[in-house]
């Protein structure tokens, strides 16, 4: 299946899943639990995660848990080439909307990417060895070509899809966290 077809796919599911909220809660609890278990999330200091949008996983839940462990939290900003920057955030800091949807920090100094222990990346469909769809802009993977830290991904079940062809420029993520 084409990605352009599996992407409508993955966004139907997620949304299919954010219309029984208490199920889709349940599996945000379950893959959370996992991550802050793990030694990803436990040795990490500088942690990289988006805002969500409502159908998404919810990664204030995230955002919390980080700030009460006094870890560093990190959320991206997107410019015209297609690049993403990362910007420290506290519960305090002031988003804007942008035209894709996404809320970005507002004056946040911009961290690089070598202080980032671990890049939360999120998508839409996911296979099981790490590999993404997003929303089709290409961001993250050009971003994944130069990290070297830690990846992970927090997908719900419903979003797993594996025959769909890689292509060259398609950057797995090292770890998935699925219910």
């Amino acid at each position: 299946m084409e990605k352009a077809r599996l992407r409508t796919l993955g966004l139907a599911n997620l949304k299919w899943l954010h219309d029984h909220p208490a199920l889709k809660e349940q599996k945000e609890y379950l893959i959370s639990q996992q991550l802050f278990n793990d030694p990803l999330w436990q040795k990490a200091q500088t942690i990289a995660i988006t805002k969500p949008m409502d159908f998404e996983f919810d990664t204030h839940i995230l955002l919390k848990q980080g700030w009460a462990e006094g870890k560093s939290m990190l959320i991206p900003v997107t410019n015209t080439e297609r690049r993403l920057s990362f910007h420290s955030v506290g519960p305090e800091t002031k988003f804007t909307k942008t035209a894709f949807g996404v809320e970005e920090p507002v004056d946040e100094p911009e961290v690089g990417r070598e202080v980032i222990d671990l890049l939360i990346v999120p998508g839409i469909v996911f296979t099981r060895s790490g590999f993404r769809i997003g929303f089709g802009g290409g961001f993250y993977d050009r971003f994944l070509l130069q990290f070297q830290g830690e990846t992970c991904s927090l997908v719900f079940s419903e979003q797993i899809q594996e025959h769909w062809p890689i292509e060259s420029f398609d950057q797995p993520v090292k770890r998935l966290f699925i219910s």
